[in-house]
């Protein structure tokens, strides 16, 4: 398994945060996670909603399209994107899908 799956339309994300970075930006892969830098302090979850506002942007979607399954107080997390719009790169498609929904 890697650190994505698709569940129909819905893109799962394995998340490894990294608060209190100079820029909030999508890092590399780090084992079964991809690594996300995120420019905000990890209290009372503001890392975690900071990290969803920027991902929305880079999926295109609302934020309310945005789920977080777990982590939302720690820095290994999931999430649920629904029908994302776009996708950063690094990330497929489902091979099915092959193209926007």
């Amino acid at each position: 398994m890697s650190f994505s799956h698709w569940e129909g339309n819905t893109l799962v994300l394995n998340i490894l945060g990294r608060p209190r970075a100079k820029q909030t930006m999508i890092g590399k892969v780090i084992g079964k996670q991809l690594e996300v830098h995120v420019a905000e302090n990890p209290v009372r979850g503001r890392a975690t909603a900071h990290l969803v506002r920027f991902l929305a942007g880079e999926f295109q979607v609302p934020e309310s399209a945005i789920t977080v399954v777990f982590g939302v107080y720690n820095v290994n997390k999931q999430l649920r994107i629904a029908a994302p719009k776009r996708l950063p790169p690094g990330i497929p498609w489902p091979a099915e899908q092959g193209a926007l929904f």
